[in-house]
């Protein structure tokens, strides 16, 4: 009976959401059993479930959290760093959650929250926010009195080698004026 309630279950889920394919005594007794596996608080996986438990913790944590800097870039490949903690952006003014996951909160401006954001499957049914190359390039110009220089010039190099087109990475800079300009001259040397 046990291996059948499993089964009905989703990979990840909240206690609330278990409760449609199962009673409490059944998710009460998986539990015991180890069959299931508390994430977070309120939110659990099948033990067999592999995958990225940080990211789903996020995700279930803050709908609008987006992969942004560091962990964006390093997503990309365009960087060659491995973060020690996710770098996450929320709009400014939206809850930050507490989490087990190592975080670094962004808060970004609601009006360019969105430009760039992209949405990444993470596996579980469950997505969370990117942001694209080009955002994450703008973003790391604008922020380098915070995040470091190197980390700007490697990401615009690799970028610029796969293709990229300086263009686009104006255009959308356009939106962020802090960083147009500093870009423009990150390409004057670079080009």
């Amino acid at each position: 009976m046990n291996s059948r309630a499993v089964d009905a279950l989703p990979e990840t889920f909240r206690f609330s959401e278990a409760l449609r394919y199962i009673n409490e005594r059944q998710f009460r007794l998986l539990l015991g059993e180890g069959q299931i596996i508390p994430l977070s608080r309120g939110l659990y996986h099948k033990a067999d479930w592999i995958g990225d438990t940080d990211l789903i913790e996020i995700s279930a944590r803050s709908p609008q959290a987006t992969l942004a800097l560091r962990s964006a870039l390093a997503r990309h490949d365009l960087i060659d760093d491995i973060p020690d903690a996710l770098d996450i952006a929320i709009p400014r003014g939206a809850w930050t959650p507490i989490l087990s996951a190592p975080v670094r909160w962004h808060h970004f401006a609601e009006s360019t929250f969105d430009i760039g954001r992209d949405t990444l499957d993470i596996g579980a049914g469950r997505s969370i926010g990117i942001y694209s190359p080009e955002r994450s390039i703008i973003d790391a110009i604008r922020l380098r009195h915070t995040e470091g220089e190197d980390m700007q010039v490697e990401a615009l190099k690799t970028w610029l080698k796969r293709g990229g087109q300086p263009s686009e990475l104006i255009r959308m800079a356009r939106d962020f004026p802090h960083a147009e300009r500093a870009l423009r001259t990150l390409l004057s040397i670079l080009l």
